[in-house]
């Protein structure tokens, strides 16, 4: 998730990117998004933490990721759209939720280098159990113009699921042929995403699907 929000402190007047990446990947995942945008000038922060709640937030552009609405669990929207990653879960005593490291590219990642992948499998952040009990207090989705990045070949997420959120916000939507890593094998897609929501910021306006 990427959310364009305020202005930067570049001092050229273009908002600042914040980026958000989602369980078993890390903050380095971003890389050539990072750098591309960097290039660009834009001043670029990627946390490990919601931040979409935060009131300077313009814009919000969603990369093959899950928008619950206030109350709604994931529990059943994945037993509605269901996906094959569960059997690749290993939980840890504490109620953490590991990939497989074996099945982690095919699963995870599978248009990633090999080499990568297996990297990426040694480094990835658990997910704890609870959250597909939650119930999130905000959708912060409802505030912002939403844009929406659909992996067509999301393993972990179903790709009607993502279509279904993408829908139900009314974002302006992009299709790619990509797994759910989108950001790290379509860097470029996701770049182009986020400077045109950025620059619906700039401009005030909305390039909302409705």
């Amino acid at each position: 998730m990427t959310t364009p929000s305020g202005k930067g402190a570049n001092g050229n007047g273009k908002p600042a990117v914040v980026l958000v990446h989602g369980a078993f990947a890390d903050a380095s995942g971003w890389g050539d998004v990072i750098r591309a945008l960097q290039k660009k000038g834009y001043d670029v922060t990627a946390v490990a933490s919601g931040a979409a709640d935060n009131p300077n937030v313009k814009a919000i552009v969603y990369v093959a990721a899950f928008a619950p609405d206030v109350g709604e669990t994931l529990g059943p929207l994945l037993e509605k759209y269901p996906n094959k990653v569960g059997e690749s879960f290993r939980p840890d005593a504490a109620g953490f939720i590991y990939l497989d490291r074996a099945t982690f590219p095919d699963v995870f990642c599978q248009d990633v280098p090999e080499v990568e992948a297996k990297v990426m499998a040694v480094t990835q952040k658990p997910l704890h159990g609870s959250v597909f009990e939650a119930t999130p207090t905000v959708a912060a989705w409802k505030n912002v113009p939403t844009w929406f990045i659909v992996a067509k070949n999301d393993r972990v997420i179903n790709p009607d699921l993502e279509r279904f959120f993408a829908k139900r916000m009314g974002a302006k939507t992009t299709e790619v042929d990509a797994s759910h890593v989108a950001f790290l094998s379509h860097p470029e897609a996701v770049v182009s995403t986020i400077e045109e929501a950025v620059d619906s910021v700039v401009h005030g306006y909305s390039l909302q699907e409705v």
